[in-house]
């Protein structure tokens, strides 16, 4: 004969293992979700621009080295109507994607690699790690005299500073992952293939996220760095070109609208492509709460 109360008891629990596995009730919407990534820094942004607005209103001190936001404001629908601004933004968005296509290539190949060949791992992990911190504006001479001034110069020194970040997010990725993991796809009969497309980097896919993200900050700032230094011949006009350009004209509301322009442009990537991406991986992971 059946036990009434222990059936209850065991439903109950059943119940609430569901309740738990299902995780919260009602998760935000994605608008809400992104909506709440966005507005913080946004505030964050115009109290310092207020702050900053205010000290030339009361100071009043020299415009020529201390331009308000209304004159950066004025710099930068300046260059937009010259038709500067379009182009430079175009120019560096443009090569910024596409180096960052051949680093994520390049750098999640080379990490495999040394992520399965102990060997290699311990002969290239330092230089790897060592190329990580090595600012990148150091190659800009170098690739001027290997490649002219070409666009040739600037993916270089884009792959320079990214790759070694998306192959250090890999691996450390996979060797985060725990080893019976690896056993269990073994047991079932993966091969080293299925292996890895389906057991180890599903598993290691945070810690490649980290190293995307933290390989796209490189990029970015290594694109800046090599438009700056690397100027003419067959190098298209980008933004670290007119940044160059305003400085040569002493024009400092020019300087720092270029300036501004660059990090908003970074701040929006990071927020808008980069951050939902992990909170969407990790949510599926357990690993955080929808917010």
């Amino acid at each position: 004969m059946s036990n009434p109360a222990a059936e209850s008891d065991t439903r109950s629990l059943e119940h609430r293992l569901d309740a738990l596995q299902a995780g919260p009730a009602a998760a935000k919407p994605r608008r809400l979700n992104w909506l709440s990534s966005v507005w913080p820094p946004v505030v964050a942004i115009a109290v310092l621009l207020l702050i900053w607005q205010s000290y030339c209103w009361i100071a009043q001190p020299r415009p020529d080295l201390y331009p308000s936001v209304i004159d950066v404001w004025s710099a930068i629908v300046a260059n937009w109507q010259s038709g500067r601004l379009p182009m430079a933004l175009g120019t560096s968005l443009s090569r910024g994607a596409l180096g960052f296509v051949y680093a994520i290539i390049l750098g999640t190949l080379v990490g495999f690699l040394l992520v399965e060949v102990p060997l290699l791992r311990r002969a290239f992990g330092p230089i790897i790690s060592g190329l990580q911190v090595l600012p990148s504006v150091a190659w800009v001479p170098a690739a001027i005299l290997w490649f002219g001034l070409s666009d040739a110069t600037v993916y270089f020194v884009i792959l320079m500073g990214a790759v070694p970040s998306i192959a250090n997010g890999l691996i450390d990725g996979i060797r985060q992952v725990p080893a019976h993991i690896r056993r269990v796809g073994l047991v079932l009969g993966a091969g080293p293939v299925a292996l890895h497309r389906f057991v180890l980097f599903p598993a290691a896919l945070p810690g490649y996220l980290a190293g995307l993200r933290q390989g796209w900050a490189f990029a970015w700032r290594s694109l800046m760095a090599a438009e700056i230094i690397a100027t003419g011949g067959k190098l298209g006009f980008g933004l670290g070109s007119l940044l160059q350009q305003n400085r040569e004209l002493a024009d400092l509301p020019g300087v720092l609208a270029t300036v501004l322009t660059i990090l908003l442009l970074g701040i929006l990537i990071e927020v808008g492509v980069f951050t939902p991406i992990q909170r969407r991986v990790l949510q599926r992971r357990g690993l955080t709460e929808a917010r």
